[in-house]
Parts: C-alpha cells; sequence; structure tokens
C-alpha cells in the first residue's frame, strides 16, 4: 500500500459511508514520552473518531512503514489495520458496543480480542485430510 495517509472509502450501507486512513505517531505531547502507537483514523458526516492501538507490555504496534498499521498481542494475534476487513469488524465492534458513532477517541485494545475471534470464526478451517500448511 503506497500512501498510508489518504482516504480511503468504508461503505456499511447505503446510509453510511466512513473515510479512514492508518498512521504511526510517536508521544502525543501528554507526557507520554516516546510512545509509539497505531492509529486508526476515521470520519463519519464530519465527525472524527480515533481508534488507539499504544505499544505496551504484550502490546506491539508497528515500527517501520512497510508495517504500518500491523498491531499484535502474541504469535499468531495479529491485526493489520491496512485492510478494509479488519477496519470493518473494528467499526461494526465499537457500534456493536455503542461507541460509534462520535466523536472520541477509543483503546482499540478493549476491542482486539473481539475483532481477532470475528475474524477467527469468519475463516473456514481448512478441510479434513488436508496437506500441512506452507
Amino acid at each position: 500500500m503506497g500512501n498510508d495517509r489518504r482516504l480511503r472509502r468504508l461503505v456499511v450501507d447505503e446510509r453510511t459511508t466512513y473515510l479512514w486512513s492508518v498512521r504511526h505517531q510517536h508521544g502525543d505531547g501528554e507526557g507520554e514520552g516516546d510512545v509509539h502507537r497505531d492509529v486508526l483514523h476515521l470520519t463519519l458526516d464530519g465527525v472524527r473518531t480515533r481508534i488507539v492501538f499504544r505499544e505496551g507490555e504484550g502490546r506491539a504496534v508497528s515500527y517501520g512503514h512497510a508495517y504500518v498499521g500491523c498491531v499484535a498481542t502474541g504469535p499468531g494475534k495479529l491485526l493489520n489495520l491496512r485492510e478494509p476487513g479488519v477496519v470493518r469488524a473494528l467499526v461494526d465492534e465499537a457500534t456493536a458496543r455503542g461507541l460509534l458513532p462520535g466523536a472520541a477517541e477509543l483503546d482499540g485494545w478493549e476491542l482486539f480480542d473481539a475483532v481477532l475471534s470475528r475474524a477467527a470464526a469468519a475463516t473456514p478451517a481448512a478441510p479434513p485430510g488436508s496437506p500441512p500448511g506452507p
């Protein structure tokens, strides 16, 4: 993905279209020092919401340009915030919890496990007798 700062469109239904982008940031001027974070920016009808993933113990965010938007809590537990399906799952989960729509900053880690579970449930298992993966 060439330009992570461009606004992309996520059509939820015929009346709801979010504009979104992903960015990697350092610190926020509020005493956090050089804390890295990946931020999913959502805009709906001019109202901005940020879903923030801050680095911390057991919580990894991206550091290099090629991996901006990859957040993880361990091996096999990764979300790529640049994928429209992941963004849709985050929007659906936040909406189900009554957090969207609305101007706010949301802690992405509070949504992480639920979104990861949604992705696992949507991924079909390998058919019996299939050879092991790559």
